[in-house]
This record gives C-alpha cells, structure tokens and sequence, in this order.
C-alpha cells in the first residue's frame, strides 16, 4: 500500500502557487487603473476632483475650482 497523501498535498501546493502567480500578474498588470478608480472615489467622497496623471495609477485628488457665481 503506497502513501499518497504527500503527492496530494504536492499537486494542491502547486494549484494554489499558479494560481497566486496569475493573480499577482493580473494586479501587477491592472494596478495602476485600480488605483485610479480607488483615487477618483475618493475625491468624490472628499468634495474634490480627479486630475487624471501621465500613466495609470499617477492620478491626485486637487480642490474644485470656485467659479465665482
């Protein structure tokens, strides 16, 4: 009779090890949008506007601009 515990805990290692990969590149690769769209969310919430940055992820929350009306 073989032990075949180890080999499954083995298989279930390297499913979870692809899978963790996959989502680290995805964030890595979407990061800078995530994190513009958490910016922009915030600057609503603080009463501002988004000022959209050079590349994805640079993006600032500055203060509205009084019209004077």
């Amino acid at each position: 009779m073989l032990n075949r515990k180890g080999q499954a805990l083995v298989e279930y290692v390297l499913i979870i090890a692809i899978i963790t990969v996959f989502a680290v590149g995805a964030v890595k690769f979407l990061g800078g949008y995530l994190k513009d769209a958490i910016t922009k969310s915030s600057c609503s919430i603080m009463d501002q506007e988004y000022q959209k940055g050079k590349s994805p992820g640079e993006g600032t929350c500055v203060d509205k601009v009084d019209s004077g009306f």
